[in-house]
């Protein structure tokens, strides 16, 4: 199994071979925006102030250190959160192409697939825990007040949605890129991919 091929038709609005349905659309660009109040919430952090957190020394002392760090893991977090639409564009179909060497070649679908669902289900591995400890399950991490908290929680809990949302687009993608078109002519047959 090869991840590249021969160009395939992109006839869609999207630049697919299928029509993409609107929800999935929609939950696609609703992911980075789902992950950033998290991103922004996590900000302060890099200048030494913790929300509320009862951490102290969490965080490294230095600024040469802390605010790469945290400022690279909220930009990796909306990069890969970016990702989510090349699962409803056509360059999750077709490589773009000012890419080198796969350029305009079609994609395996399987080359997406399984990347999106160890995604999907890391990001839900690291979330759950968190979820868990915030219904009593487990240790949650202790704020200075109740309002820290609540504000933790209303910008840390849509990051939540991140990993499930993933995998039902990971879903919707295989069901058109995988399986067979039917026919509009209501016949029941269907047509290659």
């Amino acid at each position: 199994m090869t991840a590249i091929s021969e160009p395939g038709p992109a006839t869609t609005a999207h630049g697919t071979e299928r029509p993409v349905p609107p929800w999935a659309s929609v939950l696609a660009r609703a992911i980075p925006l789902l992950l950033l109040p998290q991103c922004l919430w996590r900000l302060p952090f890099a200048f030494g102030f913790e929300m509320g957190l009862d951490a102290d020394g969490a965080m490294p002392s230095s600024l040469w250190v802390s605010v790469p760090y945290v400022f690279g893991l909220s930009l990796i977090t909306e990069g890969l959160a970016l990702l989510s639409l090349g699962l409803v564009r056509g360059w999750g179909e077709v490589a773009p192409a000012w890419l080198p060497f796969i350029g305009g070649k079609r994609i395996n679908p399987f080359a997406a697939i399984i990347p999106a669902v160890l995604g999907g289900l890391g990001a839900t591995a690291v979330w759950a825990p968190v979820l868990l400890s915030w219904l009593g399950v487990g240790d949650a991490a202790g704020f200075g007040s109740g309002g820290w908290r609540t504000l933790a929680h209303l910008c840390i809990a849509p990051g939540m949605l991140w990993g499930p949302l993933v995998l039902v687009l990971t879903c919707a993608y295989y069901a058109r890129r995988c399986r067979p078109a039917k026919r509009h002519g209501g016949t029941g047959g269907s047509m290659a991919a």
